[in-house]
């Protein structure tokens, strides 16, 4: 199957999920998160606001915020085809752009540069054993992690990871991939 396909399946999927089954998912993924190593050694954690049938990374952000840790999230550049990362301190510092995504107002928050970054959490749809995602389709992150010098991981319930994707040359596979049932390392299951 092409990416194409398998994106718009894997969205389906996730927006017929039973509501109770997706709160149960989203609270394991954001338990194994914030209770784990990576979580507790990292200073700065990079992640988006999410959206619609995305797994809520507001407790997650709020977590980080309790813990005295500094967050950051992305705003697009359509234009660049690029993503820059301001530090949040709180939802008042988010507006609406397109596609309703939430995202912080540059001119009232810091720019974070992506070496401050400690731990990029990469939304995607789907994942494989290497670490490869399909992610949105912008190709924004596989441009952003070109040279993040920091650990990244994704979030995925077990229901969008599997054996193989096809991926391209440019596609830049994440270390670790959190979920429901714990740490998913590349390589293995």
């Amino acid at each position: 199957m092409e990416k194409t396909e398998l994106r718009n399946n894997m969205i389906q999927q996730l927006k017929k999920l039973p509501d109770s089954e997706r709160t149960k998912i989203e609270q394991a993924l954001a338990e194994n998160l914030t209770d784990s190593d990576v979580w507790k050694q990292s200073n700065t954690i990079g992640i988006t606001v999410s959206n619609g049938f995305e797994w809520n990374t507001k407790p997650i952000i709020e977590a980080a915020w309790q813990q005295g840790k500094l967050v950051c999230v992305p705003k697009c550049l359509p234009k660049k085809r690029q993503l820059n990362f301001y530090e949040l301190n709180s939802y008042d510092q988010l507006e609406v752009v397109y596609h309703n995504l939430l995202e912080p107002k540059p001119e009232i928050t810091e720019e974070m540069s992506k070496d401050r970054i400690d731990l990029l959490v990469v939304p995607g749809l789907l994942f494989d054993k290497n670490g490869y995602r399909i992610g949105f389709g912008g190709g924004y992150y596989d441009r952003f992690l070109t040279d993040f010098p920091n650990r990244k991981l994704s979030m995925a319930a077990t229901i969008q990871l599997v054996n193989k994707l096809p991926r391209d040359p440019f596609d830049i596979p994440v270390e670790e991939i959190i979920t429901e049932n714990g740490f998913w390392q590349r390589g293995g299951g």
